[in-house]
């Protein structure tokens, strides 16, 4: 079996891949010097090579993606016919939680706006600052990611709701659950508003300007899913109406945005520019690797498969 990985490994990394095969060829690369014979002659691919570059992939039996993200790879005629598409869903749940957290902390408590005043060399009072203790948190997404942001507000005492699309039990550390069809009864009540859902036909553009109009006066809202989520002119005017006390996002449209963008100069907006994820924080990378040694285990029978589409 010959195993293509284009994922920066390191050499722990490594004895963890090749531990689960012990009798695999390995060949180590980057996304961009990987040559059409390494991806001719892989029979698993780690990390995302391009989905315009799979058809020479005839060999091809498991692409495990380093993305969360799989759009691309589960079109039609993407993959070779029998090839196992798993994502890397689980793996980015601390990062991009803390990122999200991190970010609406400081909306709330005015940090951008002092590091403002810092590089102008100001000394002023912004006034009142807001806190997630006690407040309602509506958290859209309650899966891993979901589930980490959850906890984050939980631990500083905020109550979470969790929304996803079909009805579950609540557990810690949400409050309650529900789905998307109870947006319209939950906005009006929900101090922050924070989403992490991937893109679908379903959820592109659900944050519109109705949404924000439902919001509660002075609500804050937050985004790291996906950036088509939101109508972002209806953003823009949300805050700058003061209808929304705040927002941060780290995922917008176009990426890279413009430097003409509106979005750049909304008021109360911290934006930072899709990092949340990817390798910023190590601890990423191990999960990805991780998942991908159990993967390629159960390619050879051990076990199911972690993460996998369904095509």
């Amino acid at each position: 079996m010959n195993i293509l990985v284009l994922i920066p490994a390191s050499k722990k990394h490594k004895a963890e891949l090749e531990g689960a095969a012990p009798d695999a060829e390995f060949a180590y690369s980057s996304i961009e010097a990987a040559t059409d014979k390494q991806v001719a002659s892989a029979d698993v691919i780690v990390g995302n090579l391009p989905a315009a570059r799979l058809h020479t992939a005839s060999h091809l039996q498991l692409i495990q993606l380093n993305s969360a993200g799989y759009d691309k790879y589960a079109a039609p005629g993407a993959l070779p016919a029998d090839a196992v598409l798993c994502c890397a869903t689980g793996a980015y749940g601390q990062a991009v939680s803390e990122h999200l957290f991190a970010e609406i902390l400081a909306v709330m408590k005015k940090l951008p706006g002092y590091r403002d005043l810092q590089h102008s060399h100001q000394w002023d009072d912004l006034g009142e600052v807001a806190t997630p203790a006690g407040a309602n948190v509506l958290v859209l997404g309650a899966g891993d990611i979901g589930t980490h942001l959850a906890a984050l507000f939980s631990a500083v005492g905020s109550h979470v709701t969790g929304v996803r699309r079909h009805a579950v039990t609540a557990q810690a550390p949400f409050e309650r659950m529900a789905t998307m069809d109870d947006l319209p009864a939950l906005l009006p009540h929900a101090d922050i508003v924070a989403s992490v859902l991937p893109s679908t036909p379903a959820t592109r553009g659900i944050a519109d300007a109705g949404f924000f109009a439902a919001m509660k006066p002075g609500a804050y809202f937050g985004n790291a899913g996906r950036g088509d989520l939101v109508d972002q002119p209806a953003l823009i005017s949300a805050l700058e109406s003061g209808h929304l006390a705040g927002a941060a996002i780290d995922v917008c449209t176009p990426e890279p945005l413009s430097a003409g963008n509106a979005l750049w100069d909304a008021p109360n907006l911290l934006l930072t520019p899709h990092i949340s994820g990817f390798y910023h924080l190590p601890a990423t990378l191990d999960n990805i690797v991780r998942i991908a040694a159990h993967n390629i285990r159960a390619l050879q029978g051990t076990g199911d498969f972690r993460s996998r589409v369904e095509l």
